[in-house]
């Protein structure tokens, strides 16, 4: 059985059920029920597992405070403390953090993610000023490809921070989530 990912079939035999919303020129005029019969089946009752998210969010204002020894051992407390939740490769930069995790039925990224900021945020020993740490909201996506996780990992390369990709001390996997 193939991943479970935003709008492809989930295999060959059942290529007629489609995930998340179809779109395209083939709906118009007709709804999803006449299309298909009935809604299209949501991921979670699709996999087995949770999906795999790449998540990313990024300081205010892109201020330089992350890469730094006491906000990636924070990090690393967090993802290990949470009963139920993956946390695979990851790579904290100055400005922003990568990351894939996964979590059980009762995941919910956005409350996962904001707690996670606040602990960096406790971490940084920013002043406790009424200033904004973090943009609003953060970025993620299912996995669908290596693409992602080889990005997360040549990040600060890339940035010009290091020259090998296994130099940069604020990265790693705490556990190993595999990714077909």
């Amino acid at each position: 059985m193939a991943v479970a990912t935003g709008l492809w079939p989930v295999d060959e035999e059942r290529a007629s059920v489609w995930i998340g919303r179809p779109t395209g020129p083939w709906l118009q005029n007709s709804g999803v029920k006449e299309k298909f019969g009935r809604r299209p089946l949501r991921l979670g009752r699709l996999l087995t597992r949770g999906p795999l998210y790449f998540v990313t969010f990024c300081t205010h204002q892109r201020r330089p405070f992350l890469a730094r020894d006491e906000v990636h051992a924070a990090f690393v407390l967090f993802a290990e403390r949470e009963f139920n939740i993956g946390v695979g490769r990851y790579v904290i930069m100055p400005d922003h953090v990568h990351l894939f995790v996964r979590g059980g039925e009762d995941f919910r990224l956005g409350r996962w993610v904001g707690l996670l900021k606040q602990a960096l945020a406790k971490a940084s020993n920013l002043p406790r000023a009424k200033i904004q740490v973090w943009q609003e909201g953060f970025f993620d996506h299912v996995l669908r490809s290596d693409e992602s996780w080889n990005y997360v990992r040549e990040n600060p390369m890339r940035a010009g921070l290091i020259k090998s990709a296994e130099e940069w001390p604020y990265q790693g996997e705490i556990v190993y989530i595999d990714r077909a």
